[in-house]
């Protein structure tokens, strides 16, 4: 029996209707510009009229690969603290993107504190918001979502270290996406001023800082695990530079300065 992951948030988040969800993603997609092939990257996963025009500006920057892993964070506490589905596909109003059986059953050869459990990923959202855009960049594409539950240091580092393996071995192209929103809920000028300084880390390479400055400053950034497990990889992949593509906070759009979500797009070469 296939396993279908089908959508928890289409109508609230994103579009439930496929034209007028390929409408809008296209809409925040930049076309015609110079794209750059990223082991990484950060995007963020709120509803699109907030964070769309981020994600879309960082994800269609990038040369999209056949292949992707997406790193989310775990927003209801259900499952695993490293939950992986490891076959079927996810659904989308767009149609369905298939798990990449092979690449997921090395991952967990490799790190088998990984475990498959769906039940992690069945109301999340952080990882669905990202497949439209992913849909609309690679028909082809394959992917794997993992979800992490847990902000601990040492389980995130070896993560990374087992994806940054597992990649090294395969020698193809695999992009890292690590799905989150920057700091919530205080005012504009707060806010910016958290962001920064994780982004400051994102931007240097710097994942034990990223995670240290996390948890000093009190940033509410919640996708600060697979941001720190996707930079791990990438530093073990041989990465060079980051690049802030854009920023912006909800109230950008909303026009409540008072309390906002940040947003980054961030493209790690």
């Amino acid at each position: 029996m296939t396993v279908v992951r089908e959508p928890a948030v289409a109508g609230r988040f994103y579009p439930s209707k496929p034209e007028q969800l390929s409408k809008e993603v296209d809409s925040y997609l930049s076309a015609n510009q110079q794209k750059i092939k990223a082991i990484g990257c950060v995007a963020p996963h709120a509803g699109y009229m907030y964070s769309g025009r981020i994600a879309g500006s960082v994800l269609s920057k990038i040369e999209i690969p056949k292949r992707c892993i997406v790193l989310g964070p775990n927003h209801t506490g259900r499952g695993h603290p490293l939950a992986i589905m490891k076959k079927g596909s996810w659904r989308t109003p767009l149609g369905t993107l298939d798990i990449d059986e092979d690449l997921a059953e090395q991952l967990t050869e490799m790190f088998p504190a990984i475990s498959e459990d769906s039940e992690a990923h069945r109301l999340e959202h952080a990882i669905e918001v990202e497949v439209p855009f992913l849909q609309r960049l690679r028909s082809d594409l394959r992917f794997i979502p993992i979800v992490i539950g847990t902000g601990q240091l040492v389980i995130l580092e070896h993560l990374g270290k087992a994806i940054a393996h597992v990649l090294h071995r395969m020698g193809e192209p695999v992009l890292i996406v690590a799905s989150s929103d920057m700091n919530h809920y205080e005012n504009d000028a707060r806010t910016r001023v958290k962001d920064r300084k994780a982004i400051d880390h994102i931007l240097a390479l710097d994942p034990r800082g990223l995670h240290e400055t996390i948890l000093n400053e009190s940033i509410s950034m919640c996708g600060f695990g697979p941001t720190v497990a996707m930079l791990t990889a990438a530093n073990k992949l041989g990465a060079q530079k980051a690049e802030l593509i854009e920023y912006a906070t909800s109230g950008d759009v909303s026009g409540d300065r008072d309390h906002v979500v940040g947003y980054a797009g961030i493209a790690i070469s």
